[in-house]
């Protein structure tokens, strides 16, 4: 894409609000402790999907990012990772029970830094996994990478326990805004671990990014950008960084005037998307990218994208099961979230081989709502005679408060409302979130509490 209409300062100025990111609809803030393992254990056993992705949250980190706002542990022991495993290993094959008339569809590592486990603890969990768990053969298997404490023959490694799809965390390569954030790493390390994921057979490798850090500014960031260029991975994930020191302490290390203002932080993303269009990626959603014959791509091209706790995703008819501390699973109707202490996830695993702490159960006004806020995160568009069939309802008198607030947006010429359709213009896909909350019940209780970032 290389038409940036969607970057009106004065538009983005005015809609810059804080927001969910809509991984989730309802956002994890509505979980409730009423919810029990036996609540997800019978959505597992009754649901007639039968794909299933896994996400595995492996919490550990060697060292601490300041920019980080993700759950994890930071230790330089690595003997802490056989103790998870332990109780891990003991949560899959737990719940593994339920699911085996489930396939996996795909596998992704999360955290936390997954490649703080070594070869033979990673091999431990894929086995036992696999002993477990029903693979496809063509089962997409991921895993994120910190490229400061591995060597380059872990790729291969990975290679041979099966996985296909690699995502490495840059965030950026200026080393004065790494040390601000914690985070000296090397470009040529990091370019060489791409090289050799592509020369073994890797389907696709993902890079993060992150632009709003400390000490950026548009040379800084146009240097980075061209660093990407030279790396050429398949996708790229660029977030805005949230500064929200009162949430997270380690934020605390990061000065307010080492940070970009409002202005330069658009700045740095307009860059971003121009640059990165011109280089051949495709804007996916509103913070990934791809290259035209990535299947992320892909599956925007043919409306199958979908959204879920990892971010834009083509698995669309899967559901997710989540494993390990802080997880969250999904299955049909139902959200399910593990204790998030790890001391508290140990307790339950030994008490009782499963750890959920919370979850929720969906109305039928929940899915209504879900069903169209995805539509509109992965699309930009809502068919309302599609809705109407699909859940027996009237769309207009159902949404009429949630329309009565899209008027400012089509004002400015942001949102078509028609009897059909719900068309987002392209110049607003930034702004998406901000259109999605007209459609969220629950906002209303989270105004003003500073419990989300900033959409941009």
């Amino acid at each position: 894409m290389t038409d940036l209409a969607f970057f009106d300062p004065r538009i983005l100025e005015k809609y810059n609000t804080s927001g969910p990111r809509y991984t989730s609809y309802p956002t994890a803030l509505e979980f409730n402790s009423q919810f029990t393992n036996q609540d997800f254990t019978d959505a597992i056993e009754k649901s007639n999907t039968t794909d299933l992705s896994l996400y595995i949250h492996i919490p550990f980190c060697h060292s601490l990012c300041y920019y980080c706002g993700c759950n994890k542990v930071v230790t330089r022991h690595a003997d802490k990772a056989d103790d998870y495993l332990d109780y891990l290993l003991q949560e899959i094959k737990y719940r593994a029970s339920s699911c085996s008339n489930k396939v996996i569809r795909q596998l992704h590592l999360g955290g936390g830094t997954p490649s703080f486990l070594s070869k033979e603890q990673l091999t431990r969990l894929i086995v036992c996994l696999k002993q477990h768990f029903d693979f496809a053969q063509n089962a997409e298997l991921g895993i994120e990478i910190d490229p400061r404490e591995i060597k380059t023959d872990l790729i291969d490694h990975l290679y041979h326990l099966g996985f296909n799809r690699l995502s490495i965390g840059v965030q950026d390569t200026n080393p004065k805004v790494q040390k601000a954030i914690n985070r000296p790493q090397s470009f040529g390390f990091i370019s060489d671990l791409i090289a050799r994921a592509q020369t073994v057979g890797f389907k696709s490798v993902n890079i993060d990014l992150i632009y709003g850090l400390p000490h950026q500014t548009i040379s800084t960031f146009t240097q980075t950008l061209e660093d990407v260029k030279v790396l050429n991975p398949d996708r790229i994930s660029l977030f805005s960084y949230a500064h929200l020191p009162s949430r997270f302490a380690a934020q605390r290390k990061i000065r307010d005037e080492w940070l970009p203002n409002a202005i330069e932080k658009f700045a740095l993303m307009k860059l971003a998307i121009q640059q990165l269009s011109e280089q051949g990626y495709d804007l996916i959603g509103l913070d990934h990218f791809a290259k035209p014959y990535d299947e992320l791509a892909l599956a925007q091209q043919q409306g199958k994208l979908h959204r879920n706790f990892q971010g834009y995703t083509t698995q669309k008819d899967c559901n997710l099961v989540g494993l390990g501390v802080s997880a969250i699973s999904k299955i049909d109707n139902v959200y399910s979230q593990n204790h998030k202490q790890l001391k508290d996830y140990y307790q339950a695993i030994s008490q009782q081989s499963q750890a959920v702490e919370k979850g929720l159960l969906l109305s039928k006004d929940d899915k209504i709502r879900q069903y169209v806020i995805s539509e509109l995160m992965c699309n930009l568009s809502v068919d309302k005679q599609q809705v109407e069939t699909l859940f027996d309802i009237e769309f207009e008198s159902y949404f009429a408060d949630a329309l009565k607030s899209l008027v400012v947006f089509e004002n400015d010429q942001l949102v078509c409302n028609t009897q059909q359709q719900i068309n987002v213009a392209p110049k607003a896909r930034l702004l998406i979130r901000n259109v999605c909350m007209s459609f969220d019940a629950y906002m209303k209780n989270h105004l003003n509490q500073n419990r989300f970032s900033k959409l941009i």
